[in-house]
């Protein structure tokens, strides 16, 4: 087989093969179109995935390259299976032979393997996980003796990740890189860091693409033998590629030039993933003469969808332009929707479902997309309450996110001691030093004795069963829960979990990350405050949590989908609600503040993104008051909102007469847990058996069941253990009980001296 001559360059439309009859012009170009340089610009639904599929089978079909000398690179796993799929349907069993279709980094892997010496690794080098990542770079900070805590190992795993996505090695960081880690050990860490994978022989899924780029760099015959290799390069999504990615491709694409790259500028929305927008935007600078085919006739929506989406991307500065278009007939217009504040705007959302749900319209055909996590939970609360199934998709829920379950595993013990699931998930969270061997004794107690574990620990503390650290630590533990618990009934459920997050240090904890992932965990801990501020008592608040948590069990059925703006890029629904397009939220204050005029482009295209996944009807809802951080905020609407073109929009507001109004509005009608009573029990005492025998059983049912009473848990003394018996202890060996206090032992053992043990711990000695 020969490379094609420069004539190819322009297709022959009067021969249209059968995987390209079904496209339109536009497509049908960019898949005949062979030769050199080509950028096909994709709007939102404009079919780019047959497009790029029909061109690879095109480029097989014509005999202009073997399957194994076209790299095709995708962004996911699901992007190269359906590809694959698709390809296989046009050319048959010859797709087996394209070794070279895949993601970055599986592509970048298999490069790795063929040369690994070359950056001082064997070939059968282990790819680490963020797990073991962590675990490494904790061992280089406390061999360093850096703080941890104020320069904990996810901070510098980010900036890690950071600088191989923009292709750098330890000695190319500058000045300012180099201060951004325990002031100016950054490019160290980073060296040392990297000398360590090379002992493991290991390396992280940054190094893979780093790694080969080096050597493309510093091994010109390597980069060569790819160079003949690779007759043709496509590659999807070319929006989102990062800076390493660029220069790997660039430098594989260089010689030949025959290199077609997929994508919308307009959709580029990952900047936080590294992606740069630039990309794209220069790519015929990179490979002058290319030839830019725009793909403009939408597949999806209706014409006020993307006449409305088009106004509001036209604010834009750095883009390339298209304008798309459908023979869709027209629809809806797109609705702003003005509400009172975040609940009313639930409400409202719950009510339009509803009411498409009674016209016929199928739950799975309906998205809520937001722009934060912590918006979904009032979504989630309003549905169980109205009894409306939905998902979560691309995330945790609410309730089920790491932080929150710790949360409530607090509070949970705070208003039920005897819970040990909850005790144990946050007896060492944070981290107090508490390690498997306290646990398993703690356990090993708690069922010999019958106490609940809380309660179990708490006499361990007051023994020398535990090293003196540990029983410390524990009797700390629980003189807080003890406090906690008195202060229960004197404060609101909120100002209880805020007091819990300070003083347990858990606050603490989130906050010296300093990473953009613990910023969205304080966040969603903050929701969670405001949303405990509608409870007046702990046990209501347990109980609500519970519902929802076994709405969230059920399976069945349709359900509306909520999920993030980010996480819904390539899907569609038939009604999509886009709520909370106030300022501060989105555009995101926090991106703003971070990344200026850039910033607030992206968050604009993240704007564009979702309006376009709706196909029919577009709701856009944004509140005049919202809670954040605890405070209420009086909300403006986002500038998006003002940047929608008028004859595509219709405007309305339910906002006259402010609260009063939304009060008048409030109903046990309109609420069915309106009944449930708000009253505080006032059934606590003072000491910790006194607590034991209150609380609200949540796990399982919101039914309270019948508690044990203080009494059954006392301890009681062995009877067959009296004063003078010889006794043997695991740990301390032989001894003379010489005083008991209930189910206390003061022993004097032989070896270990007088100890204070508990007698389930000891047996007699013959």
């Amino acid at each position: 087989m020969t490379d094609a001559s420069p004539s190819s360059a322009t297709p022959d439309h009067g021969q249209i093969p059968a995987y390209a009859a079904q496209l339109n012009t536009p497509q049908k170009e960019a898949v005949l179109t062979t030769e050199g340089p080509v950028l096909m610009l994709a709007g939102a639904g404009t079919g780019k995935t047959a497009a790029l599929t029909a061109r690879l089978a095109h480029l097989v079909a014509m005999r202009k390259a073997w399957p194994s000398e076209i790299l095709c690179v995708t962004f996911t796993n699901k992007a190269a299976r359906e590809m694959r799929e698709r390809v296989g349907r046009h050319i048959g069993d010859a797709v087996e032979g394209m070794p070279w279709l895949g993601t970055f980094h599986s592509i970048a892997a298999k490069m790795l393997r063929r040369h690994a010496e070359l950056v001082g690794l064997k070939s059968n080098y282990t790819i680490i996980d963020t797990d073991d990542q962590l675990r490494l770079l904790k061992q280089l900070i406390r061999d360093q003796e850096v703080d941890e805590k104020r320069w904990p190992p996810r901070m510098l795993a980010g900036l890690l990740d950071r600088w191989k996505n923009r292709g750098l090695n330890p000695a190319d960081l500058d000045a300012a890189e180099n201060e951004a880690y325990a002031n100016g050990l950054g490019q160290k860490f980073y060296q040392l860091y990297q000398d360590r994978l090379k002992e493991l022989n290991a390396c992280d899924f940054g190094d893979l693409l780093l790694h080969v780029l080096n050597i493309f760099r510093t091994h010109r015959e390597v980069l060569n033998q790819y160079r003949q290799r690779f007759k043709y390069i496509l590659v999807d999504e070319y929006q989102d590629t990062n800076a390493v990615q660029y220069l790997w491709l660039r430098l594989l694409a260089q010689e030949r030039k025959n290199i077609c790259v997929v994508g919308d500028d307009d959709q580029s929305i990952y900047s936080w993933r590294g992606a740069e927008v630039a990309n794209i935007l220069r790519f015929e600078r990179d490979f002058p003469g290319a030839k830019v085919v725009k793909l403009e006739q939408n597949y999806r929506s209706t014409p006020q969808i993307l006449a409305a989406a088009s106004g509001l991307i036209d604010a834009n500065s750095e883009r390339l332009g298209k304008t798309l278009w459908t023979e869709i007939p027209n629809g809806d217009k797109v609705r702003v929707i003005g509400v009172w504040d975040a609940p009313e705007e639930a409400r409202r959302v719950g009510e339009e479902i509803e009411r498409l749900e009674r016209e016929g319209a199928p739950l799975d055909e309906i998205a809520i997309l937001v722009r934060a996590q912590y918006q979904t939970r009032e979504f989630e609360d309003r549905f169980i309450q109205i009894g409306l199934n939905y998902r979560i998709i691309g995330g945790f829920r609410f309730y089920e996110r790491a932080e929150i379950r710790d949360a409530l595993a607090y509070l949970r013990v705070i208003a039920q001691p005897q819970d040990d699931l909850a005790f144990e998930r946050i007896y060492n969270q944070p981290k107090r030093g508490l390690g498997a061997k306290t646990l398993e004794k703690m356990f090993q107690y708690s069922r010999a004795s019958g106490l609940p574990l809380a309660a179990a620990s708490l006499q361990l503390a007051d023994s020398d069963e535990l090293p003196k650290r540990a029983a410390n630590t524990i009797g700390t533990l629980m003189r807080d829960f003890l406090r906690w618990r008195e202060m229960e009934p004197q404060v609101t459920p909120s100002e209880l979990l805020r007091t819990v997050l300070d003083e347990s240090g858990y606050s603490a904890m989130l906050e010296a990350e300093r990473s953009t992932e613990a910023a969205g965990r304080v966040e969603n801990l903050s929701e969670l405050a405001r949303a405990m501020e509608e409870y007046e008592s702990l046990g209501d608040f347990l109980e609500h949590v519970s519902l929802v948590m076994d709405n969230e069990s059920r399976s069945d059925g349709e359900k509306v989908t909520i999920m993030t703006m980010h996480g819904a890029k390539g899907l569609e629904f038939n009604n999509v609600f886009l709520p909370g397009w106030e300022e501060g939220v989105f555009p995101s204050q926090r991106s703003l503040d971070e990344g200026g005029l850039a910033s607030l482009e992206e968050e604009r295209r993240l704007a564009y993104v979702a309006i376009t996944r709706a196909k029919r009807r577009c709701t856009i809802l944004h509140a005049a008051n919202r809670r954040i951080y605890g405070q209420w905020n009086s909300s403006i609407p986002s500038r998006f909102v003002e940047e929608l073109p008028d004859e595509f929009v219709d405007r309305e507001t339910t906002m006259t007469g402010g609260a009063s109004l939304w009060r008048a509005n409030w109903s046990e009608e309109a609420d069915p847990f309106a009944h449930v009573s708000k009253s505080r029990s006032d059934a606590r005492g003072p000491g910790w058996q006194r607590a034991l025998s209150t609380g609200y059983d949540t796990r399982q049912s919101v039914v309270k069941e019948p508690r044990r009473s203080a009494a059954s848990f006392a301890a009681r003394p062995r009877s067959d253990i009296a004063l003078g018996s010889r006794v043997f202890h695991d740990k301390f060996g032989y001894g003379t009980v010489m005083a008991q206090e209930g189910n206390k032992l003061e022993i004097n053992f032989e070896q270990a001296g007088t100890k204070r043990v508990i007698d389930s711990f000891v047996t007699l000695a013959d």
